[in-house]
């Protein structure tokens, strides 16, 4: 990372308007870093999440950009004026999770199933892919994906999400390697249920998924995790006191797993 202090860093943060994107936009103004740019699709909701930034930190330098993540133009296009705002992209935190309700396969249409994995894994990989020759010019930057632990454990009803969270954990982690020798760090998280977020609610309002997150969160023994656990996560994974760690896929998820 570059020799500057945290508190001048530029945050660019997609998927910020709710969850786990929101509370690390609150959690980055409260560790001193001011310019925070917000990437969400509604502008309502991201006028909210920026009076919710200045309400924990007043003084915090925050503003929202309307995007679609699935669309290349419009994510460069937003991309930009982030950039023009910031003045340096350091920190890169890509939280744009689809709200999908696991089911099993066999009762999954097939015409969703692109639908379904293009909004799980082309955001992150667009966005990050417009991002990283900025990081390289300046030589420096850190990445945090946003996975599952479907990525990592075979569950039934997550075969469409187990395979596009792979696919995002695998790529965060061969940039890692790509991009290590220019001083940019990639690394993501891989949670499992999330209390409190708009996912969870979709995929606890009933039918199969429910059951499957029930299960999961009682195996919790250690709490579910909520927004802010993700996102003082996110934080460490930004800031220079991560500087040797790169390439990990870290699962915050109270014990359901330890994959």
């Amino acid at each position: 990372m570059s020799a500057k202090a945290f508190s001048e860093y530029g945050v660019l943060i997609a998927g910020g308007t709710s969850g786990v994107g929101l509370a690390s936009a609150i959690g980055f103004a409260r560790e001193g870093v001011r310019s925070i740019v917000l990437l969400g699709r509604d502008r309502d909701r991201g006028e909210r999440a920026v009076s919710a930034v200045l309400a924990a930190v007043s003084e915090a330098d925050v503003s929202f950009i309307a995007a679609d993540a699935c669309d290349i133009a419009d994510i460069t296009r937003a991309a930009g004026a982030a950039r023009g705002r910031l003045g340096t992209i350091d920190i890169l935190v890509n939280s744009t999770a689809s709200n999908y309700a696991p089911d099993l396969l066999m009762r999954t249409p097939i015409e969703e199933i692109s639908g379904i994995f293009d909004r799980l894994v082309l955001p992150p990989v667009y966005l990050t892919r417009v991002v990283l020759p900025w990081m390289r010019e300046q030589k420096s930057g850190s990445i945090v994906n946003m996975a599952s632990d479907a990525a990592k454990t075979a569950t039934p009803g997550e075969t469409i999400a187990g395979a596009g969270m792979a696919a995002i954990v695998m790529f965060s982690r061969t940039l890692a390697m790509e991009a290590k020798r220019d001083g940019i760090r990639v690394n993501v998280l891989t949670p499992s249920l999330i209390a409190g977020t708009p996912t969870a609610e979709l995929v606890m309002s009933g039918g199969f998924s429910q059951k499957l997150f029930e299960k999961a969160a009682a195996m919790a023994h250690l709490g579910v995790a909520e927004a802010e656990d993700l996102a003082e996560m996110i934080v460490f994974l930004g800031s220079p006191k991560s500087g040797r760690l790169t390439g990990q896929a870290i699962s915050v998820n109270g014990g359901i797993s330890a994959a």
